[in-house]
């Protein structure tokens, strides 16, 4: 590894004979898999050099404050050895460099963080909706997560469930209602809340009634019309990403897949190579409400739009997620970079505001196809909806449809 990234002898010869040479190098080894450049590889191991003098790393393990001593005592050398002052960069980048290389060895231990009060509870929690009720991920860490917060804000005197009064609850969510939570949050967070202490009325950690007498707001059902773009505003997003960079490439064909497929973000994020099927031209989407795979057929728009991005963008990696980034290490496009991509992109149009997300292309899609004659139970399949009363939320925005409605005589009726 060292004769691939020096040529001069007496830099080849300083890093063959520095201490825990074979380690070092083992790491870099791992560095060129996860694609970084040979310009950063070279400043990693001039770097592990430095960090190599400073542990032995075959006797024994290394906590976090280990190595924040060690590039400690590296910042006083650099101050009274080479006169520099300012060694807060230098710093950063031991600590960083050294946490890394000795996580890879399996060296460094784990910070072990203070357990927070009613821990075991919400653990215990987590594991009845996971193997009882059978409830995805996300909802599972959303529900937690707001039983969580609401009894971190319990005062130290109360820190128990049996001596917990609905009023204090109803505090709780007034105060967050203050802070400028919004009424869908305020339902959501009543609605986790009152699932939390079902539970625990169950389990007896709480008085009985604290579920029942947990209300939010009233949010009527489909009181609001769909989020979405007009369509010709989809276009000019989709004609943005036309450019040869790498960046253009791979937006391009992101944006497709929630514009024309109507996908969500965690779809997209979690699509693999395996899931497009060239030979049969069949994509097959992950539906993580309905637990199963969807095949589309695959519009050969979005598969030149792929295969572009697969030929000349995607980095060389061992992972299978069709969508990484582009600068080392490629890790996969998470659901929050999704969101971040088309609201950046959106506001380069000058397209702002609160619902300019993934979302807001899937809502495109939905409406553009109801405006060209597809049906509801059609838009629904297309979707993914497991039933036709999540889509017809799409028929107040069939403007000719209800204009029709609002023409039609009713006077033979009477």
């Amino acid at each position: 590894m060292f004769e691939t990234l020096y040529s001069y002898p007496q830099v080849l010869r300083r890093h063959r004979e520095g201490p825990w040479a074979e380690e070092r190098e083992r790491f870099l080894a791992h560095c060129v898999e996860q694609g970084f450049a040979c310009a950063t590889l070279r400043e990693i191991a001039a770097e592990l050099l430095v960090v190599a003098r400073y542990f032995r790393v075959g006797e024994a393990r290394f906590s976090t404050q280990d190595v924040e001593a060690a590039a400690d005592h590296w910042v006083r050398f650099q101050r009274r050895r080479k006169r520099i002052h300012d060694c807060r960069w230098s710093r950063q980048r031991f600590i960083s460099t050294a946490s890394s290389w000795l996580r890879f060895l399996d060296r460094l231990e784990r910070s072990h963080q203070k357990a927070q009060p009613f821990t075991h509870l919400i653990d215990e929690f987590s594991a009845f909706m996971r193997n009882e009720r059978g409830l995805s991920a996300r909802t599972i860490a959303g529900r937690c997560w707001q039983a969580r917060h609401l009894l971190d804000s319990l005062e130290t005197a109360k820190r128990s469930l049996a001596r917990l009064s609905l009023k204090e609850v109803d505090d709780y969510l007034a105060m967050k209602a203050d802070h400028g939570w919004g009424r869908v949050s305020m339902v959501n967070a009543a609605s986790a809340l009152r699932s939390f202490f079902k539970y625990a009325e169950m389990r007896r950690w709480c008085p009985a009634g604290i579920a029942a007498g947990i209300e939010g707001p009233r949010v009527f059902r489909e009181e609001g019309l769909p989020r979405g773009l007009d369509w010709q505003r989809v276009r000019q997003l989709i004609a943005s990403t036309s450019g040869c960079s790498a960046r253009d490439i791979r937006d391009r064909a992101i944006l497709m897949l929630f514009a024309i497929y109507g996908l969500r973000r965690c779809e997209v994020s979690q699509l693999r190579l395996e899931d497009v099927d060239w030979e049969h031209e069949i994509l097959r989407i992950p539906r993580p409400k309905q637990r199963r795979m969807q095949d589309y057929p695959l519009i050969s728009v979005v598969g030149d739009a792929i295969v572009r991005y697969l030929q000349e963008v995607r980095p060389l990696s061992a992972r299978r997620e069709l969508f990484l980034a582009l600068k080392a290490p490629f890790r996969p496009l998470s659901t929050n970079d999704m969101y971040r991509l088309v609201r950046n992109r959106l506001a380069a149009l000058g397209v702002s505001g609160p619902h300019c997300g993934p979302h807001c292309l899937r809502h495109a899609c939905a409406t553009h196809l109801l405006a060209s004659g597809f049906t509801l139970k059609q838009i629904g399949d297309h979707l993914g909806h497991r039933s036709a009363y999540a889509t017809r939320v799409y028929a107040k925005v069939d403007l000719a449809g209800l204009r029709q409605v609002a023409e039609f005589d009713l006077r033979g009726l009477l």
